[in-house]
């Protein structure tokens, strides 16, 4: 977060990281390579960036842009199955749904 005088005051400004997100491309494609020769082959960039991007958005400074790449770079499997595990846990989905529409449409 970058931090502006307001009133005396220092006010955290939130980052925005969507606006680096078309530049990262190339590495968010590298990483899910990366990802899917490990086997984890339903990993998406999406929930890689999501990944990076809340992890990022705890941290109290300014992220600029080439500690934003490193961060993605050095993404660690590991890392991204606890964040996929816990968010699991957070944002609830329906696993059976697809199964259900299936056994539904035989």
């Amino acid at each position: 977060m970058k931090e502006k005088k307001k009133g005396g005051f220092m006010v955290a400004e939130k980052q925005q990281f969507d606006v680096w997100k078309e530049d990262m491309e190339p590495v968010l494609d590298s990483k899910l390579d990366e990802f899917h020769l490990l086997g984890y082959n339903r990993a998406t960039k999406e929930d890689i960036w999501r990944c990076v991007t809340e992890r990022l958005n705890k941290k109290k400074h300014y992220v600029p842009f080439y500690a934003f790449t490193n961060e993605l770079l050095n993404l660690k499997a590991s890392v991204y199955m606890t964040w996929l595990t816990v968010n699991s846990y957070k944002e609830p989905e329906d696993w059976f749904a697809e199964f259900e529409e299936t056994e539904s449409k035989k």
